[in-house]
């Protein structure tokens, strides 16, 4: 089946990979799957094609030449583009996986990896993707205390203080905040916001609640996300947050 953006056009990918037969053999799949591919073999290469035309995904390999994938990634997310980004990478360590999603990474891939996982991984970007939320959401703002979410311009704010959240962020946030009081699985997160097919680990959603626990939960401030243990997470107001010590 085509591979078809919001627009109706070809869903376009930027694939960035210093390996020319890994490389080759990608956009052959990806051009047969339907998607419109470019490609680059280093990470100057990566940031000038997506500065001259934003692709509507981006699959980077951490260790490109001149500047890795990472800062790639790291370079996009400071000037404010919130491209899907896929991180194929040969490093397993939680710390490796911990550092891409840091740079800005909505996803990994560990090498050796099938094409149908690729695959299933691009299709779960591209769902989750501002152009496919932008033509899903209604207009709507939820709330729960002082914290509000506003669907249609995709805006978060606490106590009327604007909060930077990326686009992975946003839709967990989105899944908690629609039915505050209620416990969400870990399963149930994991199947709304990395989509059914994903197969990756699942600690990737603790990473995730804890960025979101550093951004919305200031000392001094009721916490807001609430761990079930053995369960998942709700939203509602806790305990006042202690400042560090």
């Amino acid at each position: 089946m085509a591979s078809v953006s919001a627009g109706g056009q070809a869903t376009s990918v930027l694939l960035a990979d210093d390996d020319a037969r890994l490389r080759q053999f990608l956009e052959l799949e990806l051009q047969e799957e339907g998607y419109a591919v470019r490609s680059c073999s280093d990470g100057i290469g990566a940031l000038t094609d997506i500065r001259q035309q934003p692709p509507d995904l981006v699959i980077l390999d951490w260790m490109l030449p001149d500047l890795s994938g990472v800062e790639v990634c790291q370079r996009l997310r400071s000037t404010g583009l919130q491209l899907p980004v896929l991180m194929l990478t040969g490093r397993d360590a939680v710390a490796d996986r911990v550092q891409a999603l840091d740079a800005g990474a909505d996803d990994y891939l560990v090498k050796p990896f099938s094409i149908e996982e690729l695959l299933a991984r691009l299709r779960a970007l591209a769902r989750r993707s501002p152009a496919a939320l932008a033509g899903q959401e209604p207009s709507e703002v939820l709330q729960l205390e002082d914290l509000q979410l506003d669907l249609a311009s995709h805006e978060v704010s606490r106590g009327g203080i604007p909060v930077q959240l990326s686009r992975t962020e946003f839709q967990l946030l989105h899944c908690l905040l629609a039915d505050p009081g209620r416990v969400q699985s870990r399963q149930s997160l994991l199947e709304r916001v990395w989509g059914e097919s994903f197969v990756g680990d699942a600690n990737v959603l603790d990473v995730y609640v804890r960025y979101l626990r550093r951004k919305l939960e200031p000392p001094g401030q009721p916490t807001l996300i609430q761990t079930v243990r053995g369960v998942g997470f709700l939203l509602k107001a806790g305990a006042i947050k202690e400042p560090a010590p």
